[in-house]
């Protein structure tokens, strides 16, 4: 490349109007893609508008079930804490009516609680075994069971 006094305005126009060809041809080169980008932004902005919808939607759909499990979770505590204070309740010779009395929040705490009640409840009412009521109007149940009771013990 050998350089070329430019000496007229001719020539200087000819030079620039060059260099700004091969420059829009270089940005030409450069963006030839701009319209397919373009494209796929907008695919993707269609696409991440679509999701936002849908969770929305899902949000508000299910937005009661976090309630709902908390209100669940608390029934079954409240479950297993009966059942706990029923069955210390049974160990420790208390009565069943006192079961719902007692207090704590852990077993162990209960189960303090249970102790000292226990020492004020005087001897052991356990659950009865069966029903002592009798429902036998006619009384053949009654003459069966005597009748029974006659049998085994005449051996």
């Amino acid at each position: 490349m050998s350089f070329e006094i430019i000496d007229t305005q001719e020539k200087l126009d000819a030079v620039i109007s060059e260099r700004l060809r091969r420059e829009r041809e270089a940005v030409g080169k450069k963006y030839a893609d701009y319209d397919d980008l373009k494209a796929k932004t907008a695919a993707y902005e269609k696409q991440i508008g679509d999701l936002t919808k849908a969770a929305e939607e899902s949000a508000k759909k299910y937005q009661g079930y976090d309630d709902m499990i908390a209100q669940l979770q608390g029934r079954i505590k409240g479950y297993e804490t009966a059942s706990v204070k029923t069955r210390i309740a049974h160990e420790t010779g208390i009565p069943f009516e006192l079961a719902s009395r007692l207090t704590g929040d852990d077993e162990e705490a209960i189960r303090k609680d249970a102790e000292a009640i226990a020492k004020f409840v005087k001897g052991k009412t356990l659950a009865p075994l069966r029903t002592e009521e009798k429902n036998d109007p006619d009384g053949k149940a009654e003459a069966l069971r005597a009748f029974t009771a006659g049998l085994i013990n005449n051996d």
